[in-house]
């Protein structure tokens, strides 16, 4: 009776630990916001709808063949894409890793060894005493030979194994969207680089002519001096305007160069000529734009759902960590053969050998380590939900900030045309004025610096409205499909 009441005692004991072992710490959850506004807040946004030019491929969206040739070889030969490609592959891996995890380990092998024991040992001193005939006397020294499979097992009781390979899968699928997200960024920098290439050849072009203008005009003033109509003074300030413009003209082809290169660099490839047209630069009209709903960006925008699948990956493994504080339940076994002689090694069942196993395990005292994982897990889970609420709020701003651009830009390029026509009128009229000696020389001079710069102006403020389309479709999530 008092055997039955010890080994209920320890039973109920073991219990009470056991449950102990398994109870874990409160944890302060923080759960992500998916609410976004429902309409973009820019004066130029139309009432919202389900147009969304984010749906429209990058070969649909860009019309220029040389723009399409450079994305396309790009996106073959991007150095940076392709290392985004071997990361997706060891992502890839680490999913195959997980999924073998929580299935059974079998491995096959065999082992010789020899061993001879001291004669004033125990096992020594003990074959010596047994009296024991010579024929069945263990062999000195003594061999072993064995061949046989094993396998050990970590029974996934609490999902603890599964939900890693979940957390590895979700990783997996961020990586593939962090590879759209750079294809997106990459295809809008060359289409961006390669307007800014068009836009430099424009403004080279003017500068040249430009230079034909002042040089014309220098002649006439070296021959009015002749004539002791105009001073050497004249003749210096034209002769420093022409030699400014000169400078400027340098200027562009250096930078001209700098930006062919960079499409090179983007595009995979060393410095070679890039293909285009630069007359059809003012030939180009910006997309027109959809932006669509807020809403949309959550399944348009792949760093947004890079960002959700690290969330839920993060969520995951606190399930995990979680599972450290539950027992454990490992079973081993192995089946083979073993004999001192290689021959008897067939000499079955004698020679079979078998074991099986099992281990449940649970941690009881001094689990800071365990806690301190799962407090880590819950911080990074944490992190991961204002790292998904900023990328929202990110995208959401980077929308609204194009859209508002496109509408100032398209004014603002109305009235830099406006400003171009009557400079140029205004050239002519200072150059017939200066021609009867009825304007000064200095009034030519900075009325032909005011149209120069008003003719750069409107180039660059046609190459700002350009990548603004190009932006605001990359920030509405368009062009990695």
């Amino acid at each position: 009776m008092l055997k039955k009441r010890i080994y209920q005692c320890l039973s109920a004991a073991g219990l009470a630990l056991a449950v102990g072992a398994c109870k874990t710490p409160e944890l302060v959850v923080k759960n992500e916001s998916r609410n976004t506004p429902a309409s973009y807040s820019t004066a130029t946004a139309a009432s919202p709808d389900s147009a969304n030019m984010a749906r429209v491929k990058w070969k649909q969206f860009f019309t220029d063949p040389n723009l399409k040739s450079l994305i396309e070889t790009a996106l073959q030969n991007n150095q940076e894409l392709n290392i985004t490609l071997q990361e997706i592959e060891i992502a890839r891996n680490e999913v195959r890793a997980r999924s073998g995890e929580y299935l059974p380990f079998v491995s096959i092998g065999g082992r010789a060894d020899v061993e001879k024991v001291g004669r004033y040992t125990l096992q020594g001193a003990t074959e010596e005493q047994v009296d024991i005939k010579e024929n069945r006397r263990t062999p000195d020294p003594l061999t072993n030979f064995q061949l046989g499979a094993f396998a050990t097992w970590e029974v996934d009781i609490w999902h603890k194994l599964r939900n890693a390979k979940k957390a590895a899968a979700m990783r997996y699928l961020a990586s593939v969207e962090g590879k759209n997200f750079m294809m997106t960024n990459l295809i809008a920098e060359i289409a961006n680089s390669y307007y800014e290439l068009l836009a430099l050849d424009n403004q080279l072009a003017i500068v040249k002519q430009n230079i034909g203008i002042q040089s014309n005009a220098l002649e006439l003033v070296k021959l009015q001096k002749e004539s002791a109509r105009a001073t050497e003074l004249a003749v210096k300030r034209f002769e420093a305007q022409v030699q400014h413009t000169k400078s400027l003209q340098y200027k562009l082809q250096q930078s001209i160069v700098e930006t062919e290169n960079k499409l090179n660099y983007l595009a995979g490839r060393y410095p070679q000529p890039v293909a285009r047209n630069d007359e059809s630069f003012n030939d180009l009209v910006p997309n027109v734009i959809t932006a669509g709903m807020p809403t949309q960006l959550l399944t348009n925008r792949p760093d947004i759902r890079q960002a959700e699948q690290l969330l839920v990956a993060a969520k995951l493994d606190v399930q995990v960590a979680r599972t450290n504080f539950y027992p454990s339940l490992r079973l081993t076994g192995g089946l083979g053969l073993a004999a001192f002689n290689p021959a008897l090694l067939i000499s079955t069942p004698e020679s079979v050998l078998y074991s099986l196993g099992g281990d449940l395990v649970a941690p009881l005292f001094n689990r800071n380590g365990i806690k301190a994982f799962y407090y880590n897990a819950n911080a990074q889970q944490t992190q991961a939900v204002y790292k998904y609420e900023k990328t929202v709020l990110n995208a959401y701003v980077e929308v609204s900030n194009q859209l508002a651009s496109i509408g100032n830009l398209a004014k603002s390029y109305d009235a830099k045309a406006k400003e171009v026509a009557a400079l140029n009128q205004s050239v002519e009229i200072s150059n017939s004025l200066f021609r009867s000696a009825r304007a000064d020389y200095t009034e030519v001079l900075f009325t032909q610096r005011d149209a120069l710069e008003s003719k750069f102006d409107l180039i660059e403020t046609k190459m700002q409205q350009l990548n603004a389309t190009v932006n605001v479709y990359r920030a509405l999530g368009g062009g990695w499909n």
